[in-house]
């Protein structure tokens, strides 16, 4: 990755108090340590990373500007890139948020945590 893109990642996490533009879960920048939600293990923490993602795909032209990249775990990021067609940022916000809902996006760890740190907040 880039140090551009290392560093618009870094202030979108900052803008975004660190939480996931989609699922709106806690995530770490430097180390699994730094997460606010208590992991079973670092590698389950691995899905909770902070990743540059781009709202309009660098495959369809999207630029490396701070307007187009926001702060999302790696799990949200991945999964709506996995499709053929990905859902647009707000339609995709929308179903993550949903399934989030339901207890039904993150492993079971990560809906647990959160209600705990809802709760603590």
């Amino acid at each position: 990755m880039s140090s551009q893109i290392k560093s618009i990642r870094r202030r979108a996490y900052f803008e975004q108090r660190g939480i996931c533009c989609y699922c709106g879960v806690p995530m770490w920048l430097e180390s699994p340590a730094d997460l606010p939600l208590v992991a079973p293990s670092s590698s389950a923490a691995l899905a909770l990373r902070c990743t540059a993602e781009h709202l309009i795909a660098k495959s369809e032209g999207g630029p490396n500007t701070p307007a187009n990249i926001v702060a999302a775990c790696f799990k949200c990021n991945y999964t709506r890139h996995i499709t053929k067609k990905p859902l647009q940022p707000e339609a995709y916000r929308r179903h993550v948020r949903s399934r989030m809902a339901n207890g039904r996006w993150h492993c079971g760890w990560v809906h647990t945590a959160m209600s705990s740190y809802r709760a603590a907040s």
